[in-house]
């Protein structure tokens, strides 16, 4: 196939952006488009076959319209962004960094990344209850807590409410030092850490302490019920099937509740049932509860873990 140069400015105080540390970017185009990209002055020379190189270009021109917007880019918005051109699937494109879901607490917007970021996002705002599945690092947990954060700071609700199944990965809680709060805490620690982020540690401990933010196992939920609050449970596949019925019979008024999970993380004994398995085929026909299932494309951590995922599902389905 002939080969086709094209030649395309780009503002010199966006080359660091687009091209990123060490050039880790320019790297990750090259090999999958199969072109080459050479920086002269502010301009770029993009040498390749006619279809590579237009769309190396279309991909350019979105990555400094990301700059303009004032994104940090990260390898994961290259590749998702290659994988949408590639695919024809611009409009995928046009979803996403559009729409501030929160704030950090240091002004840092936080955005989808992905199309099926935002219809999980979408879908939180328009259903009572949502479920999202999907596996690790596709923001099924942190955006629920943003968007959990942005409705307190609204005064939609008056409280926040996170809750994890206390359940070991192969190791023994009993073995564990202290007493049982301590033993708890390393569970509910990714909860923690999330919530530091957007709401700040200072922040965090204030509504602690006044108890408009709750912490807690999800035994701890029984008995209750759970009127306008903003709940959220997160590593649902490892609830029993009577854990999930008992925590969604929790739900009172104006209420708003995500339920997160990853069917292949399950760590339940092998004679138990996950709650979130069943729930999926109980709840299907209820209206007001939504389903949204992320994928390996929406996995939004180091593109390694994009790679694992997709290699375990490759094992698990031989």
């Amino acid at each position: 196939m002939n080969k086709v140069e094209e030649k395309l400015e780009i503002p010199s105080y966006y080359i660091a952006g687009v091209f990123g540390q060490f050039d880790e970017h320019i790297k990750l185009i090259e090999k999958e488009l199969e072109v080459s990209v050479i920086l002269r002055d502010d301009k770029i020379k993009l040498a390749g076959n006619l279809e590579a190189v237009k769309k190396a270009k279309q991909l350019f021109k979105k990555l400094v319209d990301f700059c303009e917007q004032g994104e940090s880019i990260d390898l994961q918005m290259v590749k998702y962004t290659m994988d949408a051109i590639k695919k024809s699937h611009e409009q995928d494109l046009q979803k996403i960094n559009n729409e501030v879901v929160a704030l950090t607490y240091l002004g840092k917007p936080i955005k989808c990344k992905t199309a099926g970021q935002n219809h999980y996002v979408e879908q939180i705002k328009k259903k009572t209850v949502v479920f999202g599945v999907g596996p690790a690092g596709t923001g099924k947990t942190y955006l629920a807590m943003a968007m959990a954060v942005s409705a307190f700071r609204k005064n939609e609700v008056s409280k926040i409410i996170l809750t994890r199944p206390a359940i070991e990965a192969g190791e023994k809680l009993g073995f564990l030092p202290g007493d049982l709060q301590s033993k708890v805490d390393p569970y509910l620690r990714p909860l923690y850490d999330a919530l530091f982020e957007i709401m700040g540690p200072d922040n965090f401990e204030k509504n602690m302490e006044k108890g408009l933010i709750e912490v807690a196992p999800l035994a701890y939920m029984r008995g209750r019920t759970l009127n306008n609050a903003f709940i959220v449970l997160d590593e649902a596949q490892n609830t029993t099937p009577e854990q999930m019925k008992m925590f969604l019979t929790r739900i009172g008024f104006n209420s708003k509740v995500v339920i997160t999970g990853d069917l292949t993380q399950i760590d339940l004994p092998n004679e138990k049932k996950s709650g979130l398995q069943q729930a999926e085929r109980i709840l299907a026909p209820v209206e007001e509860i939504g389903f949204c299932y992320l994928g390996k494309q929406d996995v939004v951590r180091h593109p390694i873990v994009q790679k694992i995922v997709e290699a375990y599902e490759t094992f698990e389905k031989k």
